[in-house]
């Protein structure tokens, strides 16, 4: 089974969410303005796929962490969206308990595994 990007289709979510034209959000992505509709077509079909620099830019454009654009599985793009909205504080507290709940999960299958 051949492995298929998930830009294109998180680059049109996140623009249409973020209500831009293709256009528009290539020229703000610092592409040329000729080039910017064509090019972001391209990109949200999946024809072509932007290098790092450029895909960080549309991100940063559309006001999304750049590994969105990369995330293969759905729940794990949501979580990084809603992730990015929160402040440090909180930030640091969702990493705290998703320890506590990854090291009791960790705790349980060993148990389990040893039959008690």
């Amino acid at each position: 089974m051949a492995f298929e990007s998930p830009f294109h289709r998180r680059l049109k979510e996140a623009r249409m969410r973020k209500d831009i034209s293709q256009k528009e959000l290539g020229i703000r992505a610092g592409i040329h303005e000729f080039s910017a509709s064509p090019r972001m077509n391209q990109y949200e079909r999946g024809i072509h796929v932007p290098d790092l620099q450029t895909a960080q830019r549309i991100a940063e454009q559309l006001d999304i962490p750049s590994c969105f654009l990369y995330c293969q599985e759905d729940d794990v793009a949501s979580l990084v969206m809603k992730f990015s909205q929160l402040d440090a504080g909180h930030r640091k507290q969702v990493l705290e308990d998703l320890e506590r709940r990854c090291t009791e999960h960790e705790e349980t299958k060993t148990l389990n595994a040893l039959g008690i």
